[in-house]
């Protein structure tokens, strides 16, 4: 991407390092890799996994799916606004099509995305490709390029990889909250020998590990670099949270100054603090925490 292009990216992004008493007491050092800082509007993984599918696209319309509060979709709307690309958002929950829009799906709409709202069942067989031609069909979206829902396949996963170069020789394990999992699969293959990559979902089920294997196989051909997921730190699921992570979420924003993401961002940052309470990291230890997203307005 040129220097006039709308989605030129800020890279590498910016390596800080934090004093934090639940770290330094544990002899480990945290440092925050700050992704959020990459592109005004498309933050932190959102750029590295739509980028090389909007190059893939060529100019094309673009399909997507998401929740109603998802960030792809936020991220995917604001893209086309920025280069001139139609977009369309395929959302789950057929009950939410007539109903006022949340502030999510309200900024998806004013950026010129098309939404097309479809029952939970339906989304759930989304990747069979009769159900997806009917959905693509009925979104007047047959010709689009499909991006899928998070952003993550085989382009985004490799389009990850060079978070995972970035941090090369700079820590021993780093952190990064899950989603699909495509950021954590390009990561890991990103890292050099002798780091380890860490995710916690923010879903619940423990069915992450299967798709994060599966994506680094599309990718790369096989399971590649030293990662592993720890499954405890979603809070209930997607886009919900606790008094606990709130209170932990604005602590860690009194302490460091940061605006701190809560459905991605906070869950991941409480799982490090609870890891570095257990004893699970060595002392000496740098941990890096990849700072994915920030909060929306």
């Amino acid at each position: 991407m040129t220097s006039t292009d709308p989605l030129t990216p800020r890279l590498p992004s910016p390596l800080q390092e934090v004093r934090d008493d639940r770290f330094d007491r544990r002899g480990l050092r945290l440092l925050l890799k700050r992704d959020d800082l990459i592109h005004p509007e498309l933050i932190g993984n959102k750029w590295r996994k739509l980028a090389p599918n909007i190059e893939a696209a060529r100019g094309r319309a673009l399909v997507t799916f998401g929740g109603a509060y998802s960030n792809h979709l936020r991220a995917t709307a604001a893209a086309g606004r920025l280069l001139g690309l139609p977009t369309t958002g395929v959302v789950r929950g057929q009950e939410l099509a007539g109903r006022p829009l949340n502030p999510s799906l309200a900024r998806c709409a004013a950026d010129g995305m098309r939404l097309h709202f479809i029952d939970r069942s339906t989304y759930r067989h989304k990747h069979e490709p009769e159900t997806r031609a009917a959905v693509l069909r009925a979104a007047g979206a047959e010709d689009a390029y499909v991006v899928p829902e998070g952003g993550s396949n085989a382009a985004a996963v490799r389009g990850c990889r060079a978070l995972g170069a970035e941090l090369g020789g700079h820590c021993d394990v780093v952190a990064v909250a899950c989603g699909t999992g495509g950021t954590l699969a390009g990561l890991a293959a990103g890292l050099p020998p002798g780091s380890r990559a860490l995710g916690v979902p923010v879903l619940k089920g423990g069915f992450l590990a299967a798709g994060i294997q599966a994506l680094q196989e599309s990718a790369f051909g096989a399971r590649t670099g030293d990662w592993s997921l720890d499954d405890r730190f979603h809070f209930g699921g997607y886009a919900r949270t606790t008094p606990e992570l709130d209170a932990f979420a604005q602590d860690f924003e009194q302490r460091h100054s940061l605006p701190v993401e809560r459905l991605y961002v906070a869950k991941m940052l409480y799982g490090l603090a609870a890891l570095a309470g257990e004893g699970a990291f060595a002392r000496g230890t740098t941990v890096a925490a990849v700072v994915t997203g920030r909060p929306f307005p």
